[in-house]
Formats: C-alpha cells, sequence, structure tokens
C-alpha cells in the first residue's frame, strides 16, 4: 500500500511482543493484537530476534515497504531507566542474568538500523489514552494514568508528553504511599510492596497486592472459604472472577482496591491538577457489572475540589491490549515529528518480492541489516562481529 512514512509500535511483555503500525496521516493500519512469542526468559539475544521479528510480522501483514520506517518506538515493563536499561538487579520479567543493566533500547536499535524510542508499559498505555481522548488538543493537555496489573503502573503525560523525571523514573504511581485510615479492616497488617515500602498504592491496587497482602488477611476473616483450599498465587488470580459473581470476600478485596487508587487520584489532584484520569487494567477486561461497580467506587473515593471535578473525567483506557504497542507508536511519531526533515529512511534494509508460499498475503518482505550487535554479555563496547538479520523468509532474494 503506498505511504509516505510510517512508525512501527512494539509492546514487550513476558510472554508475548504485540505490534502496530502509524502512518504518517495518523492511522493505525492494524485493528487488531498482532503477537509474536517474546522470548525474554531465555535472554537477550533471542528476545531482540523475537522483537525483530514483530517489525516483519506488522510489515507483511500491511504489505508496508521497510524503507518507509522511519523510526520504532518500544515499551516493556520495568524497572528500567528511561533510556531503556534495564534495571542491574534485574525484573520480574526479566530475571536471565544476561538482562541485568541491558540496554534493550539500544540493542534493538543496533539490530534493525533504525532510531528506537523507549518508554515503560505503563507510560506507553497513557500516552495512547491520552491521544485518543484528546486527539488534536493533545499537545494542550494533561493526564495521569494508573494501570492495575501484577504491579500498579501508570504514566503522567504534560502537554502531550510522557513526563520522565530527572532518572526515568517519574510516574511510578504504584509507589506512592497512600493513607490507609479507614482503608484497612480491623487488625488487618500494614501492606508491604515488593519493591520494601509499605503502604504504597501498588502493595493494594496489584495482583501482587492481592496475593501478599489482602487474600491473606481476607481469608482469615472467611474461615472455610473456597479459595484457602488452593495456593495462594492460584487463589490470588481467581479473586476477580468471585468477585464477578457477587462474593463476599472478594468484594470486600476489590473494595480496598478502589479505595487505594481513589486516595492514589486524590494525591495526583493535588500536586498535577490534570484534565483527565485513566484506570486501566485487567478490571478494565472484567464483565461489565462488576467493572462499572468498581469504576464507580473508584470515583466516591476519588477527592476533588469543586473547580477540579467541573475541568476533568475519569474515564477508562482504551483498546487496553492494544494500548502499549500503539502508545509506543505515537511515542515514535512524536520524536520523529520533533526531528524535522533530517529523519532519513532506513537505508540498510532491502525489499524482496512476494513469496509464493504465502498464498496471496500482502507482499512478504525480506531485510538484511549488517551492523555490529553487542553480543549478551559483552562489555558495553565489546562489539561482535557484524550480525546478519533476515526480517522475513524467501524463496529468493532481489537485489535491492
Amino acid at each position: 500500500m503506498p505511504v509516505d512514512w510510517v512508525v512501527v509500535g512494539l509492546d514487550n511483555g513476558g510472554t508475548t511482543n504485540n505490534g502496530t503500525i502509524l502512518d504518517s496521516g495518523g492511522r493505525f493500519l492494524l485493528d487488531r493484537m498482532v503477537e509474536v512469542p517474546s522470548h525474554v526468559r531465555e535472554g537477550p539475544d533471542k528476545a531482540i530476534r523475537s522483537l525483530v521479528a514483530s517489525v516483519e510480522q506488522v510489515l507483511g501483514l500491511t504489505g508496508v515497504p521497510v524503507t518507509a520506517v522511519r523510526a520504532v518506538g518500544l515499551d516493556t515493563p520495568g524497572p528500567a531507566s528511561g533510556d531503556g536499561v534495564i534495571s542491574s538487579k534485574g525484573a520480574t520479567n526479566f530475571g536471565h542474568v544476561g538482562w541485568h543493566g541491558f540496554d534493550i533500547r539500544g540493542a534493538l536499535a543496533e539490530r534493525l538500523g533504525l532510531p528506537v524510542i523507549y518508554n515503560n508499559d505503563g507510560n506507553s498505555a497513557a500516552l495512547y489514552a491520552h491521544n485518543v481522548r484528546f486527539d488534536a488538543e493533545s499537545g494542550q493537555r494533561s493526564s495521569v494514568a494508573a494501570i492495575v496489573g501484577t504491579g500498579l503502573g501508570g504514566g503522567i503525560i504534560q502537554a502531550g508528553q510522557v513526563v520522565k523525571g530527572a532518572a526515568g523514573m517519574a510516574g511510578e504511581l504504584g509507589h506512592v504511599p497512600i493513607p490507609l485510615d479507614g482503608l484497612l479492616d480491623a487488625g488487618q497488617p500494614m501492606p508491604a510492596c515488593n519493591c520494601g515500602q509499605s503502604g504504597d498504592a501498588e502493595s493494594v491496587a496489584s495482583l501482587t497486592g492481592i496475593q501478599n497482602n489482602l487474600l491473606p488477611h481476607w481469608l482469615s476473616r472467611y474461615p472455610g472459604h473456597d479459595l484457602g483450599e488452593l495456593p495462594i498465587g492460584t487463589a490470588a488470580k481467581l479473586v476477580r472472577k468471585y468477585a464477578e459473581n457477587g462474593d463476599e470476600m472478594a468484594l470486600a478485596i476489590f473494595r480496598q482496591q478502589a479505595m487505594a487508587l481513589g486516595r492514589l487520584f486524590t494525591i495526583a489532584a493535588n500536586f498535577l491538577d490534570p484534565d483527565e484520569y485513566f484506570l486501566g487494567g485487567g478490571v478494565v477486561e472484567a464483565t461489565p457489572h462488576f467493572r462499572d461497580w468498581f469504576f464507580a467506587e473508584v470515583r466516591i473515593h476519588t477527592v476533588l475540589r469543586e473547580e477540579q471535578a467541573r475541568a476533568a473525567e475519569i474515564s477508562l483506557v482504551p483498546d487496553l491490549d492494544m494500548a502499549g504497542a500503539r502508545g509506543s507508536a505515537y511515542a515514535a511519531r512524536d520524536w520523529l515529528i520533533s526531528q524535522g526533515q533530517r529523519v532519513r529512511p532506513a537505508t540498510l534494509l532491502s525489499l524482496g518480492r512476494r513469496d509464493e508460499h504465502h498464498h496471496g498475503e500482502a507482499s512478504r518482505l525480506i531485510a538484511c541489516v549488517l551492523v555490529p550487535v553487542r553480543a549478551a554479555g559483552r562489555e558495553t563496547r565489546a562489539l561482535a562481529g557484524a550480525d546478519r538479520v533476515t526480517l522475513a523468509r524467501h524463496r529468493q532474494r532481489q537485489r535491492a
């Protein structure tokens, strides 16, 4: 299909990568999730190859020539620096020793021969929600997003841009301490977070918070409950299903989570005063009656001044499964626009022709990138020999 230029957005997860393409007219060329296995638990080398495969896949599905790609947006779970260097202590999804202190953004940029713009996954989802909500006014608006999952991620958008902070750690909403008076049940222990703090938002409003803090207490209040017969990790993942079915104990747990999120938004109102508050995570994918109940509980516990209540709204993050990849694409587009005419096509990538084995699919692409690539475990400047990367299988090659 004829295009001026495009950017690719990649959302890297613990199990899969999701990819998308945004064109110069602001249109997403894919309306569904496009996934490949991420292989992150097998170490950096295989995971980087999987990210390259994600680029291959979205180009193949859309028929966009690789020479039209100007930049790639990438997000991953944290903790990582603002430039995409994984924490030296590793992370939940990056447990392989090769990830410790690994520059995932730089490694992908070297492998592709393209600029790569990095955000954490919470920031990317926040950026997507912001752009969907405000569209042409995105650059004049601000928002805060809280994304409830295994942890509590999120992001702050100011004037259409992700706020990263001096060390790249701004917007870590999960680690903001919240008032717990009136939230904890009588005799309930102070909730502890994996970050080492006690009483932060993530210690309550996350799957980890349910498993480590909330569910053990509430099971002691409901002896004989079905979930008490299961391993705590398994039981924690089933709490939402029980809540959807009206289970009293499960609803008590989610009421505490809603209260924590409302108090978090209240804090944000006092130091950011944004135009919009976004809520995302598994609850967005819940049954409508439970989702609406939970959302209403969050609203009840978000205390805004009268002027703020008139000016701002609380909304759900749209298209949650695709929000990360699409937010990454927006970040790449915004970077590209900021560069003006200095951005050049990726001249190292060459097109191939249609592969008859793909039975009429949009033209499959082959591209070879000859760049020095840092092998996993090597020092930063100890580059391996030129690493040849094939972006699609082809029976025949065509000269560029």
